[in-house]
């Protein structure tokens, strides 16, 4: 920051008004005002070198000595006071006054800061220099703590002796210093010319200084922008010119804050899919989804301000696609999550599984799995449901999805795993692919007791293994003893037994065994049994498997 200084009033509504007054009480403040204006002008034309503002004070106030009582009615600056400040008596231990200037002090405080934001923010952007805030904020309060002890006003950071300082040359802090020693010299030596000092005079080199930052470049850009940050930069221009400077500040400042939680509160949430080459999850509306997964990318903060409406987008993409009853929430743009949206995700995990499916997530940051596991969200959720984005589909499609819905009802192949999948268009729908495999109820047998069962029995005894996979899953690994007997075949055709020993079903996970179970039993077979996990339980084991070679 390149100085500091009273807040104060706008110089400009101060110039304008007297303008406005000239013609019947002021007509020599305004001309002692436009004369330093535009000598200030000219000798930044002809001698950039010299300090234009400093000659042209210097004269008009010159000019206020010389015309004496001719001058009576020219706003000057007044007297200003001299010798040091001494040491304060402040009453520290009078606890009923600092309760009563608290508020207000915690008000002095916010607009300062709001205001040297907003110096220092600006005079960063033309100075190409790195803004630390923090570091401005504790300069601020040790100035304003020193003030206080020599019973000075409250300070904060000033657009005018900043821009001031900086068209004059200032690129350090040692500005600051030597302009600080420089009024210190001027009260002790010279305070009686602020008798004769013009306010216009004043005003007119802060004018010229601050047209001279205007930026036309940046308001062109900002103007072609995002509409709602030329909104701000108009309302804030506009404030500045008709009401107090720190009034002004303050305004652009809540407008920035009201035009931040519009936009945080309603983040987007979009479908996406995998894209042509399966590398990538991106939004194509016009993509087709998969029937039972869905998969959607939450781009903002879980915060109160933003969970009503992630939820109900949420939901609305639940309800155009009612067979989804699986829901995958990419959160790798969740930075932040609070309370409500601990319980939003706890509400959406209820809902869906109180349709049968379930919630799963993938990229979730630090801070937010630290939240969700210090409030149980995640021990609710269950550990296994936070996913590694690379396994996250494979995952799903092998251990969750139902491949009878795959198989026989998906007319479309939207991830990896779909696409050398067999699809039977030609069978029709039969009432047990719609039955939910878990109201599907049957007992099972685990692979190596199954496995000892085929060891140790007579071959009389030993149960019938029926395989439902497609044959080509059957022929790439499967149960010796095991017979093929595609689901799709069983809804076709149905099944015939030479005799009546058990049955034993088999598939990759459990789930098509347990379509087929329900369809025998419609048949009117009653002793069926399922491997328990299927072949990946059976392999897991490492129990030995057959493979046929075409």
């Amino acid at each position: 920051m390149l100085g500091l200084s009273l807040p104060r009033t706008n110089v400009l509504s101060g110039l304008i008004n007297s303008l406005l007054a000239a013609p019947e009480t002021h007509l020599l403040t305004a001309a002692i005002g436009l004369g330093a204006m535009a000598l200030i002008l000219l000798l930044r034309r002809v001698a950039p070198r010299l300090p234009g503002a400093l000659i042209a004070l210097l004269l008009a106030t010159a000019a206020v000595f010389l015309l004496g009582e001719r001058a009576a009615g020219v706003a000057v600056l007044g007297p200003i006071s001299g010798g040091l400040p001494s040491l304060a008596a402040l009453p520290l231990f009078d606890l009923q006054l600092l309760s009563d200037l608290s508020t207000g002090a915690l008000a002095l405080a916010a607009i300062g800061l709001v205001q040297t934001t907003a110096v220092s923010r600006s005079l960063a952007s033309q100075t190409h220099q790195r803004l630390d805030n923090n570091q401005e904020f504790v300069g601020q309060g040790f100035a304003n703590v020193l003030s206080g002890l020599f019973g000075g006003y409250a300070t904060s950071g000033s657009f005018t002796i900043s821009a001031v300082k900086f068209r004059a040359g200032a690129q350090t802090r040692v500005a600051s210093i030597v302009a600080s020693l420089f009024v210190l010299l001027v009260m002790l030596t010279v305070g009686p010319i602020g008798n004769y000092m013009p306010v216009s005079a004043l005003a007119a080199a802060l004018i010229v200084t601050a047209y001279n930052m205007i930026d036309r470049a940046e308001i062109r850009r900002i103007l072609r922008g995002a509409p709602g940050d030329a909104i701000i930069m108009v309302v804030t221009f506009l404030g500045t010119l008709f009401l107090n400077l720190d009034f002004a500040v303050l305004v652009g400042i809540l407008l920035s804050f009201v035009l931040y939680v519009m936009r945080t509160s309603a983040p987007r949430v979009q479908v996406v899919v995998p894209d042509s080459d399966f590398r990538h999850f991106a939004h194509r509306p016009d993509a087709p989804v998969c029937p039972q997964l869905g998969i959607v990318e939450i781009q903002g903060d879980l915060y109160f301000g933003a969970v009503n409406h992630i939820e109900e987008e949420i939901l609305h993409v639940a309800a155009r696609n009612p067979g989804q009853r699986f829901l995958l929430i990419r959160m790798h743009h969740v930075n932040q999550v609070d309370f409500s949206g601990i319980h939003m995700l706890e509400s959406l995990v209820r809902t869906y599984r109180d349709g049968g499916g379930d919630v799963f997530l993938v990229r979730v940051g630090p801070g937010p799995r630290r939240l969700m596991e210090m409030t149980g969200c995640l021990t609710y959720l269950g550990q296994d449901h936070l996913l590694d984005e690379d396994d996250a589909v494979q995952h799903l499609f092998h251990h969750v999805l139902d491949p009878v819905v795959c198989i026989y009802e998906c007319p479309v192949r939207v991830f990896r795993e779909c696409q050398n999948l067999p699809k039977r268009f030609d069978l029709i729908a039969s009432p047990q692919l719609g039955r939910p495999v878990a109201a599907i109820a049957c007992p099972v047998v685990a692979p190596r007791e199954l496995w000892h069962t085929l060891r140790t029995a007579s071959p009389a005894q030993r149960p019938t293994i029926l395989d439902v996979r497609e044959p080509r899953e059957f022929r790439r690994s499967h149960i010796a003893e095991a017979q093929s007997l595609p689901l799709s075949t069983l809804l076709a055709q149905g099944a015939v037994m030479a005799d009546d020993r058990p049955v034993v079903l088999v598939c990759q996970s459990g789930r098509r065994s347990r379509r087929a179970a329900a369809i025998l039993r419609d048949l009117g077979f009653h002793d069926v049994t399922l491997v328990d996990g299927g072949m990946q339980a059976w392999e897991t084991a490492g129990l030995l498997t057959a493979v046929e070679f075409e």
